[in-house]
């Protein structure tokens, strides 16, 4: 299986989250990393082995990469507040496939999921969905 590299915000330091990402801490820089395996029914574990180094543990934005970052990543704890009170899980879908870029996720700061989840199982789309419906639950499972 051919391990795909993403490349992430990275600062020379020593902590190291998830799957490998190197933390904030002095020095802005780009470092390429190739993306972990986790279950893909975990919508938890994904989370903290693929967004959690931006938008931090606690998703709120303040992971430890993200003062790295040209664009400050979102607090996803708030998506339902910004949406009128609804979870806006198609575009969480969406952002979440690559179908729809914001500028965080298009840019070579902030990788699209789909493309990697893809990477991961190149011949069974269904895990690539299962992973994104499950990583978009968990997401809206810790709405303020």
């Amino acid at each position: 299986m051919k391990k795909l590299m993403v490349t992430v915000a990275a600062v020379t330091g020593l902590a190291v989250i998830g799957s490998g990402f190197a933390a904030a801490q002095t020095a802005k820089e780009m470092k390429k990393v190739p993306v972990s395996s986790t279950r893909a029914d975990s919508g938890v574990e994904m989370f903290k082995t693929y967004c959690a180094t931006c938008h931090g543990v606690d998703a709120k934005g303040g992971g430890p990469a993200a003062a790295a970052l040209k664009v400050p990543p979102a607090d996803l704890t708030a998506l339902k507040q910004k949406n009128g009170g609804k979870f806006p899980s198609g575009k969480v879908v969406q952002v979440l496939e690559g179908s729809d870029q914001i500028s965080a996720h298009g840019s070579t700061e902030m990788p699209l999921w789909g493309p990697i989840f893809h990477s991961l199982t190149p011949s069974n789309d269904s895990v690539v969905k299962l992973r994104i419906a499950n990583l978009t639950k968990y997401i809206e499972s810790i709405q303020q």
